[in-house]
C-alpha cells in the first residue's frame, strides 16, 4: 500500500513552503470530476496558459480540459478522438482519450502527481531541502519536473539519451537537473543504475514511477473513470465495452483496466509492447523507437493477473503511421480514402505511443472478429508536438512523400496489421510473466520474495485502491492548513 504515515516536521515545512508560493493542491475528486473544483480557482484558471508554471495548473490535471492552449476551463465529457473505419481497417469503435491538453502535453503529468503528492501531504517528502528525482523514458520526468516546479521543490529528470530532441530542450527550462543515461527506450537498467547511484545522496528522494502504487492509484481512479466516462458518451444501443490496450511503460496507464473490469467485467484487457523487445510475449529484450514505453523488465506496479492478452507491436508501424499523420500527402490520401476532416485535423494528436496503442486496438480487433457494437478504448499519451523532429528524420531517411508512398505506409503499416505476434494469457502464463519481476525487484532492487507473493495472492492492490479516500482527507487538511484556498 501507499505509506500515508504523517512525519511531522517536514509536513510543517511543506505546509508553510505551499502558503509562501500560493500552492493549492488538488484531489482525486477534483481530477475524476472538475465540477468539484473550488469556484474561485476556476476564476482564476480562466488567465493561465496551459503549459504556464503557475500552481494553478495543478487543477488541469485532468482528462476533462478544454482543448485550448490557455484561458480554458473544463469539458463535460473527457477529451477523446473516436477512429472510424475507413482509418483503422476495422468495423469496432476505436476511442481513445487525449493526452495532448494537460499541462506539458501529456497524461504523464498526472502519473508524477500520484506519485509525489502522497509524500508531501505527509510530509515523508520535505519540499524545503530534497530533491525530487524522476527516473523515465521520457514524459514521466517532464512531468515530475513541472509538477516539482509548480511547487517550488528541485527537481532531477532522469531519462534515455536516445530521446527526442524536443524532450530534451523544454526539460532544460524546467527541471533543476537533466541526466541523460546511456542506450534508447528499451535501455531502464540503466535508468535503474543512475537512480541507484542518486540513493545514496541523502537529499535525493526517488520517485520511481515502475514501483510507485501511487502511478497506478492514480489511473486507477482517474483514467479509469475517463474511459468509463467516454464509453457512456459515445455508446449506442447494443453497443459493449470488449477491449481496452495499453502500451507498457511503468504500466501506470494499464492500471486503469482495473477500475473497467470492475465495471465491464466482460472486457478484455491488453497490454502492448514493442516487437523488437518481446519482454512479455518471449521474455525477449532489443532496442526499439517506440518513444516513452520501457522494456526487459516488468514493472513492479503491473496487476498481471489482471491481463488477458499481450500485443507486441513493430516500431516501424509506428514510425510510419506518424509521417503518414503528419505529412500533407499524408493528409490528402486519408481524405480520399474516406476518412472524415475532423478526425485528419486530430491526428496530430497521435504521438509515437499513441499511435502504438491505437495499433493494438486494431489487432484485438481483428483478433477477436470484432462488430460495430464493440468499442475499443485506449488513450494517447502524447502528441505529435514532441516528435517534430523524428518526423523530420523520417523524411531525411526516405526522402519524398507523396501519394503513392502514403497509400502504400496506409495500407501495410494500418490496414495491414495482422493477428501475430500477439497471444492470450491464461493463468500459468500470467503468472510466468508476474515472476520475471523477480529479477529486476527482489534481486536488483531491493524487494523481497515475500511482497512479490503477496502482489499474486494478497489483497494489494484492493487496498490501494480503496486509499483515495484517506489520501483525498489528508490534502484538503494540508489545503486547509496553508490558507491559500481561503484567500482566493
Amino acid at each position: 500500500m501507499i505509506d500515508l504515515t504523517i512525519c511531522r516536521q517536514g509536513l510543517e515545512h511543506n505546509i508553510q513552503k505551499a502558503r509562501d508560493n500560493g500552492v493549492i493542491i488538488p484531489t482525486f475528486e477534483n481530477m475524476r470530476d472538475p465540477e468539484t473544483v473550488p469556484a474561485p480557482v476556476k476564476e482564476r484558471l480562466k488567465g493561465v496558459g496551459l503549459w504556464d508554471v503557475d500552481p494553478l495548473n495543478l487543477f488541469r490535471i485532468t482528462w476533462h480540459n478544454e482543448p485550448r492552449q490557455a484561458g480554458g476551463l473544463y469539458t463535460a465529457v473527457p477529451n477523446y478522438i473516436e477512429l472510424p473505419p475507413a482509418l483503422t481497417g476495422v468495423k469496432a469503435r476505436i476511442v481513445a482519450l487525449v493526452g495532448k491538453w494537460f499541462p506539458t502535453g501529456c497524461h504523464k503529468v498526472g502519473a508524477s502527481f500520484g506519485c509525489l503528492v502522497p509524500r508531501l501531504v505527509t510530509g515523508q517528502f520535505d519540499a524545503t531541502w530534497q530533491r525530487a528525482v524522476w527516473p523515465s523514458t521520457g514524459n514521466y520526468c517532464r512531468g515530475g519536473a513541472f509538477n516539482s516546479k509548480l511547487l517550488g521543490v528541485k527537481s532531477v529528470a532522469i531519462l534515455p539519451a536516445g530521446m527526442s530532441r524536443e524532450r530534451f530542450d523544454w526539460l532544460r527550462q524546467i527541471a533543476g537537473e537533466v541526466i541523460a543515461t546511456p542506450g534508447c527506450e528499451s535501455n531502464v537498467k540503466e535508468i535503474f543504475d543512475k537512480t541507484h547511484e542518486l540513493r545514496q545522496e541523502p537529499d535525493c528522494m526517488i520517485f520511481n514511477q515502475f514501483e510507485e502504487m501511487g502511478n497506478h492509484l492514480w489511473h486507477y481512479q482517474v483514467t479509469g473513470r475517463a474511459v468509463q466516462e467516454v464509453f457512456e458518451h459515445v455508446k449506442r444501443p447494443g453497443d459493449r465495452l470488449s477491449g481496452a490496450c495499453f502500451t507498457s511503460g511503468s504500466a501506470g496507464t494499464i492500471g486503469c483496466g482495473d477500475y473497467l473490469k470492475e465495471v465491464y467485467p466482460q472486457m478484455k484487457l491488453a497490454v502492448g509492447e514493442a516487437l523488437q523487445c518481446p519482454t512479455i510475449l518471449e521474455n525477449g529484450f532489443g532496442d526499439h523507437r517506440i518513444e516513452g514505453i520501457g522494456d526487459k523488465h516488468i514493472p513492479w506496479i503491473h496487476n498481471v493477473k489482471n491481463t488477458d492478452m499481450v500485443i507486441d507491436i513493430d516500431d516501424e508501424d509506428s514510425q510510419r503511421l506518424l509521417r503518414l499523420f503528419n505529412d500533407p500527402a499524408g493528409l490528402s490520401h486519408l481524405r480520399e480514402a474516406g476518412v472524415d476532416g475532423d478526425t485528419l485535423e486530430k491526428l496530430s494528436w497521435l504521438g509515437i505511443s499513441g499511435i502504438a496503442n491505437v495499433l493494438c486496438c486494431v489487432k484485438l480487433a481483428k483478433y477477436y472478429e470484432l462488430t460495430e457494437h464493440d468499442v475499443v478504448a485506449t488513450v494517447l499519451t502524447d502528441s505529435a508536438d514532441m516528435y517534430r523532429s523524428r518526423i523530420k528524420e523520417l523524411a531525411d531517411q526516405y526522402g519524398p512523400y507523396g501519394e503513392k508512398e502514403a497509400a502504400v505506409d496506409h495500407a501495410l503499416h494500418l490496414l495491414g496489421l495482422r493477428t501475430d505476434s500477439m497471444a492470450e494469457l491464461n493463468y500459468r502464463d500470467r503468472k510466468r510473466v508476474h515472476n520475471l519481476k523477480y529479477y529486476t525487484w527482489v534481486e536488483q532492487q531491493g524487494r523481497t520474495s515475500e511482497e512479490l507473493n503477496d502482489l499474486w495472492y494478497g489483497t494489494v492492490w484492493q487496498d490501494v485502491h480503496s486509499q483515495a479516500g484517506a489520501l483525498d482527507e489528508l490534502i484538503r487538511a494540508f489545503n486547509e492548513e496553508t490558507g491559500v484556498l481561503k484567500r482566493l
